[in-house]
């Protein structure tokens, strides 16, 4: 059995869901539709997505202003659509999860509530290797308060000659001047799935609040943040969870701080539905989640969000994980024979849905581009020499991680 012969058999008996989304064309190589692995940057398109949207759009054409409660799907309690479906993802109570906004405003959002730094206590824990967003977030928060951003935002580096972090290296940072632990669940650049309930424990042990940024963990592995007693997260929906560029981002807050005197900022959205067309001057939040927003819900925006949601829904997170793994370690084990270093934790229960490979000999953005040009493979680069393939579970197969094995190995050679 050749390789290729192998792929396209565990293709027939471990098949994804790759009929649900569409696969942009391919611009170079032997096959009409790219491989694609880029789905850490942006998921693709589920089919189900155009005509869902317009029919919402057809309600305000036909309906107008009277879609707010006669459209099939009505806007006025349209966010409610997706609460459900949304914290079944995160392992949350619905009252605890709200869909909106996006990411880094929503870490703006809840650093408001959550970021309370005194002198004594003001610091914030982050990762060395964070999004870009999440440092200038947390820099721009230390600095608002009127602290140093050089003394007070921790950055984490792994040991000398490692490329990934170590619970024991972050716990030992939680120190009793911490204020605020803010990480990453599973790494942007390196892929490594951080231990989310040991790390918000220590936190908690050392009197700090724990949040995370879960970007690149909803919609790749399973969570349970009511479980793990996660103070607050807020994650995007256009990586993983498939909802487009750009696409309206979630939010978690833990049970034990909804109804209490947080501080928040708040707008039309922030009070309770029952009484928002009092219009009172003072708000009256729910004791939920959605006393964190601020504005009334888009709802063009909200569509391709529930649209993807609900296919979460109906196969299980579980399940996508279990594919998931078996797919990264077949791509993991082609990969061996390629001369790039994986810099991507070996343990599967350390990662997510990608593998990182540190390029030599050339610059990523380059191999980026002759993978997709002359193989038709699409793989995201990190400049300068960080190459991330994302084999999804929804829709990538065996057989594309076979196409992008034997391109790298072909162009590195």
């Amino acid at each position: 059995m050749t390789a290729e012969t192998e792929a396209l058999s565990l293709d027939a008996t471990d098949a994804g869901h790759r009929d649900l989304f569409d696969v942009p064309p391919a611009q170079g190589g032997d096959y009409p539709e790219v491989a694609y692995f880029a789905g850490n940057s942006l998921g693709l398109r589920p089919k189900a997505t155009r005509a869902e949207l317009l029919e919402d759009l057809d309600a305000w054409a036909e309906l107008g202003v009277e879609g707010h409660l006669d459209a099939a799907r009505p806007w006025l309690p349209y966010h409610e659509l997706l609460t459900g479906p949304a914290s079944r993802l995160v392992g949350a109570l619905p009252s605890e999860s709200v869909v909106m906004n996006s990411l880094t405003v929503n870490l703006h959002l809840l650093m408001v509530s959550f970021y309370r730094p005194t002198p004594s206590r003001h610091r914030i824990v982050i990762e060395d290797a964070a999004f870009p967003s999440d440092s200038y977030a947390v820099r721009s928060q230390v600095a608002f308060h009127g602290y140093d951003p050089e003394d007070a935002v921790i950055r984490l580096r792994p040991r000398p000659g490692e490329d990934n972090l170590r619970t024991a290296d972050v716990v030992e940072q939680l120190g009793g001047d911490v204020a605020l632990v803010l990480l990453g669940g599973v790494n942007y650049l390196t892929g490594e799935l951080m231990d989310i309930p040991m790390i918000t424990r220590a936190g908690h042990a050392a009197g700090a609040v724990v949040g995370w940024d879960l970007a690149h963990a909803a919609g790749n592995v399973p969570l349970a943040l009511h479980d793990w007693e996660v103070d607050f997260a807020a994650w995007c929906s256009y990586k993983y969870l498939n909802s487009g560029p750009g696409a309206l981002a979630g939010v978690f807050v833990h049970e034990r701080h909804l109804g209490t005197d947080l501080p928040r900022f708040e707008g039309w959205w922030s009070t309770e539905a029952a009484t928002r067309f009092e219009m009172t001057p003072e708000s009256r939040p729910p004791a939920s989640a959605d006393a964190w927003q601020v504005s009334n819900p888009p709802i063009f925006s909200m569509s391709p969000v529930r649209t993807s949601l609900e296919i979460f829904d109906k196969i299980g997170i579980e399940v996508l994980r279990e594919r998931s793994v078996r797919l990264t370690a077949y791509l993991e084990k082609l990969l061996m024979d390629v001369p790039l270093q994986v810099i991507t934790p070996t343990d599967p229960a350390r990662r997510g849905a990608q593998l990182s490979l540190r390029v030599t000999g050339m610059r990523a953005g380059e191999l980026s581009r002759r993978l997709r040009f002359e193989y038709g493979v699409i793989a995201d680069a990190r400049e300068p020499d960080v190459l991330r393939l994302a084999p999804v579970p929804l829709y990538s197969t065996y057989h594309d991680c076979w196409r992008a094995a034997t391109a790298l190995a072909e162009v590195m050679a």
